[in-house]
């Protein structure tokens, strides 16, 4: 069936598609999702009630008190949307905001069309898991575990947003995430390849719960995937730690790896290069490489060397195929290692022939030569101790991740109360997890732009704010939540006579009464009743909660227009915040135009366009203006401006541009 949602809160107005709800105290029945539309109003005594003919029969007819509708938006219908700011947060100076978003996120993604179409460097996602525990809804409903269509609905639901989705990433280089379990993996990866024809996409295994999760008629299950799909040239950038043994990291982040001496693989073997075929000769007593003998002729025998005294001969082992091996060097090159230190003796058991023997290769010896691996001394027998700078060691990472900071009990749910005190949200992500996971492919991109429209408690932008912190970065996060109430609270909500829209209801929201005050007390350092936050972030970068992080964040909740209010200039309050965003979400907003024009930090809005000589020269004198945007009907008028304008500013024309962006996505929806 095709999508809808409602919109509580939304002014009714004539023409709207409604639902009736049901009387205050009243659990919903079916009728209730029934849809009318609205032809007109009259006032009844002291109520204002509204007239409505059933949407898919106009005879059908009935009258319904307006405060008891509520407007509902079919994906096929075009939306006008607006930005209405509800609070934000101050504390990192001339840093771009990071903004939160409360709406339904398909509408929300079209809204992010108008303002990041291509920009986009990252989307990380963590959709429903289509449990059928009540954790999503489609068409206002809890998609249960005995619905038929219930992975037909999923799929649907999450094709219509990654279709957007795909639309807002930078075609030249970006990454798509996006974290699932069993229920709906294998379904993910097929939808992910048909959206993202052509793109690379890996699927990594992370475990999240090391005890484990199970029915107790299964393994348990300690584990969840998270699919990266490459577009363009995006690629994973290498990582100082191991993701996958996680216990080499304490102790093994700075150390250089020493390559035997056995040259191992099927060219390991004599007569593939009888140059390092040689004995090296071993002090047993003293434990040290005494010398190095010549490389035997093919038909020379290990017989005709004698050991110079008090030494014994260490030969290449036999290869795995039975024959006899070699040395990955030969013995004019070892001998050039040994004097420099680079080649040792490991410990001996001469009961067992173990002797041991590596040295660093050419490759491991230039980084010493350069100084990009430091030398800090040598051993007793005269090695070289050579150590890599702290957090300069790389590796590729693997397709297993198992981190003792991604258990997302421990980092993720108890994390999230320390912040929200006597606050619950189900199953928050692991911090950790995230930021890491953001790392591999923002590390070099400190201005990137990092969406998440599925953002529940907020993780995505704490990460976020955490690489920031990190390395000087100036990445901004886009975050889309809705403001659904939990299950366990709707019913004493209802019993208390109480519906969506209703503020005591909004207040217990996800968007109100965690995403915000979780975000708000990141960049604060402060709980939402005021107190110091008691805690410490880990791992990566450690210090207080209570030090708050030095980030700008901004709420704004989204609105729906009429068109005709927005192109006449009537609505410019809420359209505001969208240049703004479309801006770059930087420093002051333009929220009104008493003088006919104005200009920001980032960007200029001129509506009087008999002062656009004042308005050009305030563009002309700011090189940092890079976005403006005229307002006028008139293509004449239009294109006089563009042509005076300096080559720093881009022109966009209002409302022309507003419109047909979300009149464009209407028709694509309704296909």
């Amino acid at each position: 069936m095709p999508e809808a949602v409602e919109l509580p809160g939304r002014k009714v107005r004539k023409g709207d598609k409604v639902r009736v709800l049901p009387p205050r105290g009243v659990r919903r029945t079916v009728e209730n999702d029934r849809l009318w539309r609205v032809t007109g109003f009259e006032q009844r005594a002291e109520v204002r009630t509204a007239k409505l003919a059933a949407l898919e029969d106009s005879d059908v007819t009935t009258v319904s008190a307006a405060d008891d509708l509520v407007v509902v938006a079919e994906f096929r219908d075009p939306i006008y949307p607006g930005l209405v700011s509800t609070g934000k947060v101050e504390r990192g100076g001339d840093k771009p905001f990071h903004t939160v978003i409360n709406a339904e996120n398909f509408h929300a993604l079209q809204t992010l069309l108008f303002t990041h179409r291509n920009k986009v460097d990252c989307i990380y996602i963590d959709p429903p898991y289509n449990t059928g525990a009540k954790d999503w809804k489609y068409n206002n409903n809890y998609v249960e575990s005995d619905d038929l269509y219930r992975h037909s609905k999923w799929l649907a639901f999450l094709e219509r947003r990654l279709e957007i989705a795909k639309e807002l990433l930078n075609p030249d280089e970006s990454v798509l995430i996006a974290t699932i379990d069993e229920k709906e993996r294998s379904r993910l990866e097929l939808l992910l390849a048909q959206v993202f024809q052509g793109c690379q996409i890996q699927m990594i295994t992370s475990v999240i719960n090391p005890k484990g999760a199970s029915l107790g008629r299964d393994f348990a299950r300690v584990d969840e995937q998270i699919f990266v799909v490459y577009i363009g040239g995006a690629s994973v950038q290498a990582e100082v730690r191991d993701m996958l043994d996680d216990s080499k990291n304490a102790s093994a982040s700075t150390s250089v790896k020493w390559s035997s001496l056995i040259r191992g693989g099927a060219q390991g073997i004599r007569t593939d290069s009888p140059g390092a075929y040689y004995p090296v000769f071993v002090d047993v007593e003293a434990q040290r490489i005494h010398s190095f003998g010549e490389a035997l002729g093919w038909d020379e025998e290990q017989s005709s060397v004698k050991p110079p005294a008090g030494t014994v001969a260490v030969w290449p082992p036999r290869h795995t195929s039975g024959v006899e091996g070699r040395w990955g060097i030969g013995p004019e090159k070892a001998r050039e290692l040994f004097s420099m230190g680079a080649l040792r003796l490991g410990k001996v058991n001469a009961d067992a022939g173990k002797y041991p023997l590596s040295y660093l290769s050419s490759g491991i010896m230039e980084k010493v030569e350069s100084g990009e691996i430091l030398t800090v001394g040598r051993k007793s027998d005269g090695t070289l101790i050579v150590e890599y700078p702290p957090n300069t060691k790389v590796t590729q990472p693997k397709t297993v991740w198992k981190m003792a900071s991604h258990n997302a009990g421990e980092y993720g749910s108890k994390l999230v109360t320390s912040m929200l005190p006597g606050r619950k949200f189900p199953f928050p992500k692991s911090l950790y997890a995230v930021e890491d996971t953001l790392r591999f492919f923002l590390q070099e991109k400190r201005e990137a732009v990092i969406v998440d429209f599925f953002a529940g408690s907020g993780t995505t932008a704490h990460a976020v704010m955490r690489l920031n912190r990190q390395d000087g970065g100036q990445r901004q996060s886009i975050l889309v939540t809705n403001n659904e109430v939990a299950v366990s609270e709707m019913s004493r909500l209802e019993a208390d006579a109480l519906r969506p829209g209703d503020h005591a209801w909004e207040a217990l929201g996800i968007c109100e009464h965690i995403t915000k005050p979780r975000l708000a007390a990141a960049v604060s350092g402060l709980d939402p009743d005021g107190a110091a936050l008691v805690g410490s972030y880990k791992f990566v970068d450690e210090f207080p909660f209570a030090d708050g992080l030095e980030e700008n964040v901004e709420f704004l909740t989204l609105t729906y227009e009429a068109p005709l209010r927005v192109a006449s200039n009537r609505e410019f309050r809420r359209v505001a915040p969208l240049l703004w965003l479309r801006a770059g979400s930087l420093g002051r907003r333009i929220e009104s135009l008493p003088n006919g024009w104005d200009v920001a930090d980032s960007y200029g809005v001129i509506a009087d366009l008999d002062k656009s000589e004042d308005f050009l020269a305030a563009v002309a004198r700011d090189e940092r203006i890079a976005t403006v945007f005229i307002v006028t009907n008139e293509d004449r008028l239009f294109e006089a401006i563009v042509a005076e304008l300096p080559e720093h500013a881009e022109s966009i024309r209002l409302y022309e541009s507003y419109l047909r962006n979300f009149e464009i996505d209407a028709g694509r929806s309704a296909r």
